[in-house]
């Protein structure tokens, strides 16, 4: 769970300093896709930067949940994979199919590659999805809220990243499903 306080305070450490000590920062941490060849650091620094609290206090809420029990079924090192490259593969497809004249940041891509990975290794797990208080299987929770956030965006013109979240969300649920395949082709039948 160290791990987890980790993250969780770096992203809030960086929300504090952007949004209340030096706001200029953020051009040095947030993905720009015209940016990327003179600033390949923020395909990782994006994902730990917020300016809004509504963004950070979900983004760190979700991954709170899907990084914790991703943690505690796959261990520090499959957990840290799929969170940072998942984040990075989130980046990676804004860049190829996003806005190129943008600024991206936040974690969703990352934390939506916990949420397919989880939603593969447990699709049955049920969750309270939020904001409907009905308790669904985790996978639906996961589709449901990666298509709701992703037809606002479209529809209302959004400032959201919807292709980062696809992309962390795609690569997480690869990982999910190769640690599952992998989990159950190690079992010995008699």
């Amino acid at each position: 769970m160290e791990s987890i306080y980790t993250i969780i305070l770096i992203n809030v450490l960086i929300f504090f300093g952007v949004r209340y000590i030096n706001p200029e920062i953020i051009s040095i941490l947030a993905l720009s896709p015209a940016d990327i060849w003179h600033q390949p650091w923020t395909a990782v620094t994006s994902m730990f930067t917020h300016y809004d609290f509504t963004h950070i206090l979900f983004n760190m809420w979700a991954f709170y949940f899907f990084g914790s029990t991703i943690l505690r079924i796959l261990g520090i090192g499959r957990f840290w994979i799929i969170y940072m490259t998942g984040g990075i593969v989130g980046s990676i497809t804004y860049i190829l199919i996003g806005d190129t004249n943008s600024w991206v940041i936040g974690a969703s891509g990352a934390v939506f590659a916990l949420g397919g990975a989880l939603a593969l290794l447990r699709p049955q797990m049920k969750v309270v999805f939020f904001p409907i208080p009905v308790s669904v299987p985790l996978w639906v929770g996961v589709l449901c809220n990666f298509t709701i956030i992703t037809i606002l965006a479209i529809v209302l013109n959004l400032n959201v990243a919807w292709q980062a979240h696809l992309g962390g969300l795609v690569f997480g649920a690869a990982m999910g499903w190769f640690y599952r395949r992998r989990s159950f082709n190690s079992y010995r039948w008699n």
